[in-house]
Formats: C-alpha cells, structure tokens, sequence
C-alpha cells in the first residue's frame, strides 16, 4: 500500500525540522566557542515527491536544486567541503564576535521559535489528513 503524497511530504518536513532543531541546539551550545560558524539545515527536495506525483508539464520535476562540487582549485582557495549530508553554514547572521564565532544567541532563539511554529502546523496538517483518511474509509473522524 502506497503512502499517500501529503503524508510522504510532512514526513519529509518533520524530518527536517527535527535535524533543524538538532543543528541550531548545537549552535547555541557552542555560543561561546572560539571560532565557531553557526549552521544550519538545508531545506528538503521535494522535487522526487513532485516527480511521483506527475510533476510539471511533461512529467519533469519543476524543482530544481544547485549542487556544488569542490574542485582542487576552490579547496586551494580556501573552500571547505560540506559538513555533512544537510548541514550548511548560517549564512544569514547578523554579528561575528571578535573572537571569529557567529553564533548570535537571539538569532537561535527566533529560528527555535520558527522551528516550532512549523512543526506544530506540520503536526495539525498531519491530524486532520488522518482524520480525512479515517471519515474515507468508515471509521468516523
């Protein structure tokens, strides 16, 4: 039995608001740590739930996402390669420290409250599509 589309797509949400919540927590902790850049999580493709659900004309995803690759010359310049699989640095702070950490703990506090907020919207929708399946299927809602 296949998972309707919406319930793929608020997993998908869920998933990276948890892994968003983790990431600022951690740019919090270390608030106070020489050096330290804040981070935080890519957003999700949603362009394979798209593509599952016919997509845009012709079937194609109308998503798309860049993708960069470090190359020897951009490492030679000073480049990183990624954190990891989602982690991204913060590129949206509003102060650095003299001591090089960007972690301003206001900023955190609001993506918190975001997080939040989503989540609980995230948690509404996901309740009343069960309640939806539930009433389809004769089990009242």
């Amino acid at each position: 039995m296949a998972v309707p589309a919406i319930l793929s797509g608020i997993r998908t949400e869920m998933k990276h608001l948890a892994d968003r919540q983790r990431v600022i927590s951690q740019n919090i902790a270390n608030s106070e740590t020489p050096g330290f850049k804040a981070r935080d999580v890519a957003a999700p493709n949603f362009s394979a739930l798209l593509a599952a659900q016919g997509g845009a004309a012709g079937g194609a995803p109308g998503i798309a996402v860049p993708t960069v690759q470090l190359t020897e010359s951009m490492a030679a310049l000073g480049a990183r390669a990624p954190m990891g699989a989602s982690s991204i640095l913060d590129t949206n702070v509003s102060e650095t420290k003299p001591d090089g950490n960007n972690v301003t703990l206001e900023d955190q506090l609001l993506k918190m409250g975001q997080i939040q907020a989503d989540f609980a919207a995230m948690t509404n929708i996901y309740r009343k599509q069960l309640s939806m399946l539930k009433t389809a299927i004769g089990h009242g809602g």
